[in-house]
């Protein structure tokens, strides 16, 4: 059995001489060696630093990918080996985790596994209606899904809406086309294809 999950993928430091986006290229080459069936891949766009003025501008691009389901595995040893080829991944590309939103050489994150709600509804909700001022200086201890920001973010939601504009965030019963419309048209327009 497959599991089918969305992924974004970040850069803006160049690793080995290479530029962001090419790093990015090569993570997914590098993922799907390492068993991760990349089942479609959004365009690259150049998108504002987050937050604004931390360092230079990024590559992003979404994905959504499959992978095996491992017999007999509970949800959380199945994501710990998925977030552990991610991790693999990143440092291959030299991702150094030092500072919370800092730059960084390759980010791959896993923004939601069909239609999970982990580690339960309650606390989706409290990560998620997390205030704006409260987010920067509180980080979870726990894999949160779907990811509590994506619905904020246009340099997510820009490139989702390329492979999976139709999913359905399981807890505000919006599609990734509507969580980007409800967007100021500003952070829309801020995110470029390349």
């Amino acid at each position: 059995m497959k599991i089918h999950a969305l992924v974004a993928f970040g850069a803006n430091l160049p690793f080995d001489g290479q530029m962001p986006a090419e790093s990015l290229r090569q993570a997914v080459t590098a993922l799907a060696a390492d068993g991760v069936e990349v089942v479609a891949m959004s365009r690259l766009f150049a998108t504002p630093c987050f937050p604004p003025g931390a360092g230079p501008d990024y590559v992003n691009a979404a994905a959504v990918v499959a992978f095996p389901g491992i017999e007999g595995a509970d949800a959380t040893t199945l994501l710990a080996s998925v977030l552990a080829r991610f991790h693999a991944v990143e440092a291959r590309f030299g991702r150094k985790r030092v500072q919370r939103w800092g730059m960084r050489t390759l980010d791959i994150d896993l923004l939601a596994v069909g239609d999970s709600v982990l580690p339960e509804a309650q606390t989706q909700d409290r990560w998620r209606l997390l205030p704006a001022d409260r987010q920067i200086g509180t980080t979870p201890d726990q894999l949160i899904l779907p990811h509590p920001r994506m619905q904020d973010r246009a340099f997510v939601l820009v490139p989702l809406s390329d492979v999976a504009p139709d999913w359905v965030h399981p807890r505000t019963g919006q599609t990734v086309t509507q969580m980007l419309a409800a967007l100021p048209q500003s952070d829309r327009d801020a995110v470029v294809a390349l």
